[in-house]
């Protein structure tokens, strides 16, 4: 391998340590909780699934009140106020639906989009998401990393048995940032926390152990698409809901509906 190529080899692993600092984060004791310590299920959702996890569940949250109901054509649409809830992103959702709504548009609305981005900022706060300004200059630095090798192989002009050692030396680092672009932006605090909550509230097999309504929305912000359909799922057949309607089937036990994938924010 070229002398020379030692020094772009260093310096993608100096843009490996910038982006490890980056995406480094303190955790917090999030004041969003109920009185057994476990976060709101708004919150929970959040990191899960994002802006789309957290606006399906304060719809079911105002369903259970009956404060909206499944429109035409796999919309959404209010059914008189609110009810009594001071949750800041149930009122938003509510205060968007000026009509009715499909779930991708209602995100959009500006007064869904405002309460989800505070409590965004919430959870930035507490340690549980990566601020988006260390989070994308993080990623800028990692996506330099494989510029950065094939940059230093062209120009100290490696071939033969010394290209093919560049290409060897300069995988490591070109992995090591690929692994970290996989990075979802809920924090390892942020996806231990869901990962023992599903320990801890697994998913029943028939929506009939469960009668606590506050209860439903836990288990719709830890596990989405198969807890909508064994709770709700008339609701969320018509008012489309689910992301994927055609793959679950709320006849099916939880455990033959496939895996469940968590800690995305974006």
């Amino acid at each position: 391998m070229p002398t020379g190529m030692w020094w772009f080899i260093g310096a993608a692993c100096g843009q490996l340590l910038f982006a490890a600092v980056l995406l480094r984060t303190r955790s917090k004791e999030s004041e969003e909780t109920d009185p057994d310590g476990v976060p709101q299920p708004q919150a929970l959702a959040l990191l899960r699934g994002g802006r789309r996890a957290a606006v399906t569940v304060a719809l079911v949250a105002l369903h259970q009140r009956g404060a909206v109901a499944a429109g035409r054509k796999h919309t959404i649409r209010a059914n008189g106020g609110p009810g009594p809830t001071r949750d800041p992103v149930q009122l938003g959702v509510h205060g968007a639906l000026h009509r009715a709504f499909a779930l991708r548009d209602l995100t959009l609305r500006p007064e869904a989009r405002r309460a989800v981005d505070a409590l965004r900022g919430d959870l930035r706060g507490a340690g549980l998401l990566r601020p988006p300004a260390r989070w994308w200059a993080a990623r800028a630095f990692l996506g330099c990393v494989p510029l950065t090798v094939v940059v230093g192989a062209y120009v100290t002009g490696a071939s033969g048995a010394g290209l093919a050692g560049t290409l060897a030396v300069g995988a490591v680092p070109v992995l090591v940032a690929m692994a970290l672009l996989r990075l979802p932006p809920a924090t390892r605090t942020a996806r231990r926390l869901l990962s023992g909550l599903r320990e801890r509230y697994p998913l029943p097999a028939h929506r009939r152990e469960v009668t606590d309504g506050w209860l439903v929305q836990l288990y719709v912000a830890l596990y989405g698409d198969p807890a909508l359909a064994l709770f709700l799922p008339r609701f969320s057949r018509d008012g489309g809901l689910l992301d994927r309607p055609g793959e679950v089937d709320p006849n099916r036990p939880p455990q033959e509906r496939g895996p469940v994938t968590g800690g995305g924010a974006g």
